[in-house]
């Protein structure tokens, strides 16, 4: 009943990424594994009340 496809979707196109990031030059790698972490920490904690860390 619910969309069980899309999260093996979202977990495909995350290892493709990080297959990309991967395959850079360290110092790319670095930046490019910050961005990601960034973007899935706001996902995470975008499910949380605003004022979590207050």
């Amino acid at each position: 009943m619910g969309d069980p496809v899309q999260p093996a979707s979202e977990a495909d196109a995350l290892l493709s990424r990080l297959r990309v990031i991967e395959d850079q030059p360290l110092e790319s790698r670095a930046s490019a594994f910050t961005q990601l972490h960034d973007e899935l920490q706001h996902r995470l904690e975008g499910g949380d009340s605003t004022g979590s860390h207050a």
